[in-house]
């Protein structure tokens, strides 16, 4: 992958300039850096996370050098916390590394903490327009009644790498996120926390999701959050049988395939959305 180095200078004032490129799937956004971890990554993640006093994202991802792939993949949380992996933040890796000519493959191995996982960039004049992700192997349990806000609830929990709690519900239920999403994370059925996905199934067979992520709140849009949902939708049959899943969030929306090996392939878009230089982030 070649030399790295550190995109920061310092001013007369001893702090840190800091080179941040920004970027989006589903609106799901997080702020990339082309280079090792710092060891003030928590508080660095809350700062420039804050959408009133810092820049403003969903956290920061680091691509990172990786003996075990093209690349590795690291992702912090709004509040400082570390994911196992961003469905579509790693979308934005494969197109972020494609464009600013860190590789000219189309096909990509990402090292992520949940395991590596294959990308297929699909390029137009250039430019990476989607991306598909193997998403691995999908684990749905058995569901799960538990109480919650005074409320019976009944989910599903799903590994994709990440924990998910995936609620079915009607089209009114999907306001759920804002007043018990916080409640299901904080679970003891969930020890480590855990991402909530509230699904209505649509007569068409096509999913709305809305999705309260650990550590994040309510977002735009999470990759393996869709991934869950559509998992759990076929593992319940509530899509009558089918095999590829539209799933519509708020940012957008998300195809998945279920292969006949029982991988999930996810196709997405991902875009840039600014560059900048930031003054005044002072070391530690």
């Amino acid at each position: 992958t070649g030399a790295f180095q550190l995109r920061c200078q310092r001013n007369l004032k001893g702090e840190k300039r800091m080179k941040i490129t920004k970027m989006q799937g589903l609106g799901n956004d997080y702020l990339y850096f082309h280079e090792e971890v710092p060891a003030n990554v928590s508080d660095l993640s809350i700062l420039l996370s804050d959408r009133h006093y810092g820049v403003g994202s969903d956290g920061l991802i680091y691509i990172t050098e990786s003996v075990k792939a093209d690349f590795g993949m690291r992702i912090f949380n709004a509040d400082g916390s570390e994911a196992l992996m961003c469905g579509n933040g790693i979308r934005c890796v494969g197109k972020y590394i494609y464009e600013k000519g860190l590789s000219d493959k189309t096909d990509l191995l990402i090292e992520t903490r949940s395991g590596i996982r294959r990308l297929h960039l699909h390029v137009h004049d250039g430019k990476v327009t989607s991306v598909s992700v193997n998403m691995g192997a999908v684990t749905v349990s058995p569901a799960e009644t538990v109480e919650i806000g005074g409320q019976t609830c009944t989910l599903y929990p799903v590994s994709t790498g990440n924990p998910h709690a995936v609620i079915f519900t009607d089209e009114e239920g999907l306001s759920l996120p804002e007043k018990i999403g916080s409640l299901i994370e904080h679970h003891p059925l969930f020890p480590g926390g855990v991402n909530c996905e509230f699904v209505n199934v649509r007569n068409d067979g096509t999913l709305r999701m809305r999705v309260w992520e650990r550590g994040s709140g309510v977002t735009m849009a999470c990759g393996t959050g869709a991934t869950a949902s559509a998992a759990a939708a076929i593992f319940t049959g509530a899509v009558n049988g089918k095999r590829t899943v539209i799933v519509e969030l708020d940012g957008g929306i998300l195809e998945f395939t279920k292969e006949e090996n029982g991988m999930f392939w996810m196709k997405g878009p991902a875009e840039f959305v600014f560059e900048a230089e930031m003054e005044g982030v002072r070391e530690k």
